[in-house]
């Protein structure tokens, strides 16, 4: 299983639930970004490998608070697993370790669907989150009326798809491809008052 190149950085990020959402970052910040993204969303995982990174490294710094809006419209009746990713996620948020385990399950995005396997083996490489309360809460999908909750909120945004990243209620880095390419985002950010991340 992969991890995110910053994970050592995203161990220290705190996260918390905010009905719907889950934010990342210092309640403080003083701006906060809305990222939109399904976890079996092929661009998503190249948007986070990219774009998402230069985020969290924002959020580390202070500058910003990610609010993410977890969709798994991409499930198709359980087709892709998306919503036993949500879940999972989830669960991982009460572990103290959203920032390193969602970096790693969208860098270990499967080729075919997500399983409690697969779910588990990422987070065997999250150090600290496996054990009891984690794994039964992916076995048992604890949380799988907060996903539906979560996608409900996604759909209410108006959005037709993800990844999507919005500041001030705008879509920022959605031209050119920029949310695709660190430094592209870090300027597409900066352009609206988010900036200084190191690429």
């Amino acid at each position: 299983m992969r991890t995110s190149p910053v994970a050592g950085r995203l161990a220290d990020l705190p996260a918390r639930v905010d009905g719907a959402k889950i934010v990342v970052g210092d309640p403080a910040a003083p701006r906060t970004a809305q990222v939109l993204v399904d976890p079996r969303c092929g661009y998503c995982a190249k948007f986070e490998g990219a774009g998402g990174e230069v985020l969290l490294e924002l959020a580390a710094q202070g500058k910003v608070k990610v609010e993410y809006l977890l969709a798994s419209f991409l499930d198709g009746g359980g087709a892709s697993g998306s919503v036993r990713a949500v879940n999972a996620l989830r669960a991982s948020v009460e572990a103290g370790k959203f920032a390193e385990y969602q970096a790693a399950v969208f860098a270990s995005q499967p080729k075919g669907r997500f399983t409690d396997g697969h779910l588990l083996a990422i987070a065997a490489a999250v150090p600290g989150l496996r054990g009891e309360a984690f794994d039964r809460a992916v076995a048992e999908q604890t949380y799988k009326g907060w996903v539906g909750e979560a996608e409900e909120a996604f759909e209410a945004t108006g959005a037709r798809g993800t990844p999507m990243v919005r500041v001030d209620g705008r879509p920022v880095g959605a031209k050119d491809g920029a949310m695709f390419d660190a430094a592209a985002f870090a300027k597409a950010l900066k352009d609206v008052g988010i900036g200084g991340a190191a690429v």
